[in-house]
């Protein structure tokens, strides 16, 4: 008699979420995808794919489609925030950690993840609102009435995770007291031309990251971090409007890239950069938690999907070899494996220190290959078993 396939209900349908549901098709998983959104919209926003998550993509099948639409910096620099002096410059060609840095836009890269999945797998209208035990599986409950039944739950639902909340339960996010500005423009509004660099222009207590999201620099796009009275840290939203002005004025005497860039700038967006404390634990039972919804972080390492898209592998791995007969304890190998790490990226970015300077190695963090690292055992696992990951 043939073993019943194994049933995973994914809820959310971001990164994470596509990265986690194409890597469970590749070992064997019957994987259901359930969005709350009734459409899939194209927030402008660009995003950063370093070697470490370039690598995953890979093997999701979606990196060529990928650098079609992306621009491939030069560098990783690092620049002053007046004189452009260069505190630390590290050149990234392929051949550094074996995967290419990508700068694209967030929609493009999200259809990338959606293209390899039969679209009769992802639920959109979905929002999910309880989830209880049935058996030897989790029945899910959504706000439309139906309910659907899965051997198991991950929860890749975001910093505002109601499967956290249920698992864990609510956190309040940590108000820190900082806000960042970002948007998507058009490189002919420009009066000339940016570095061919991811570059990340630092002041004294704020700073600016700006680099082109298409092949041919037809688009760039800038992302900051600014000090704000904590009255407005109540939000914490991608979609907010930011005011042009208020934020041309926040980086008044930066160098005249940066000022260039601004001044092209007709519209742009602001959001409360907020924090969360690491979790005491990622699952209960059945059910899991991915990405930003068990460790989300400061976008000061562009290290959040990343980290969610090397969580799809490592997972995915982790439920292969125990070969759907004990989730459980796939779980429980998943946050053994995974949790050092992240939690090592979540405090260097909450410290916004990465690449300012010195002669530090990163190759643990753009070298890591989520395919190929060692995995450990959670029963038989020591804080030195994984400190290398």
């Amino acid at each position: 008699m043939s073993k019943k396939k194994l049933s995973i209900a994914v809820v959310g349908a971001g990164m994470g979420g596509l990265a986690v549901a194409a890597t469970l098709r590749q070992v064997g998983v019957e994987v259901n995808v359930y969005e709350q959104a009734e459409q899939f919209l194209r927030v402008g926003a660009g995003i950063q794919m370093l070697p470490n998550s370039s690598r995953v993509l890979r093997g999701i099948g979606v990196e060529e489609r990928l650098r079609k639409v992306s621009f491939e910096p030069y560098s990783h620099l690092n620049r002053v925030w007046d004189t452009g002096e260069i505190k630390r410059e590290l050149p990234m060609p392929e051949s550094l950690y074996g995967a290419p840095f990508l700068c694209t836009h967030r929609a493009d890269l999200h259809e990338a993840l959606y293209s390899v999945l039969p679209p009769e797998m992802v639920h959109l209208g979905k929002k999910l609102v309880g989830l209880d035990p049935v058996g030897d599986g989790v029945e899910l409950g959504f706000a439309d009435g139906t309910k659907v039944r899965a051997d198991a739950v991950i929860g890749a639902d975001g910093v505002h995770s109601l499967v956290r909340d249920i698992i864990v339960g609510p956190d309040a996010p940590l108000h820190k007291g900082r806000i960042a500005y970002r948007a998507v423009l058009e490189a002919s509004l420009m009066d000339g031309e940016i570095a061919p660099s991811r570059t990340k222009w630092w002041g004294p207590d704020r700073h600016i990251v700006i680099y082109y999201t298409t092949p041919n620099r037809s688009h760039l796009y800038f992302v900051t971090s600014v000090p704000e009275d904590a009255k407005w840290m109540t939000k914490e939203s991608w979609s907010a409007k930011g005011d042009v002005e208020e934020l041309r004025a926040a980086y008044a005497g930066f160098h005249p890239e940066v000022q260039m860039v601004l001044n092209a700038c007709s519209d742009c967006h602001k959001w409360a950069i907020l924090e969360r404390e690491p979790l005491p634990h990622w699952s209960d039972g059945r059910v899991v938690l991915l990405g930003d919804a068990c460790h989300p972080m400061t976008p000061y390492m562009a290290q959040g999907a990343a980290t969610s898209i090397e969580d799809a592998a490592i997972l995915a791995r982790c439920i292969s070899a125990v070969e759907g007969d004990d989730i459980e304890r796939a779980f429980r190998n998943y946050e053994a494996n995974r949790k050092p790490r992240t939690s090592r990226i979540q405090a260097i970015s909450s410290a916004n220190t990465w690449m300012s300077g010195g002669n530090d190695d990163p190759t643990w963090l753009y070298g890591y290959d989520a395919w190929n690292v060692p995995l450990v055992d959670a029963s038989e696992a020591t804080m030195a078993d994984v400190a290398s990951v």
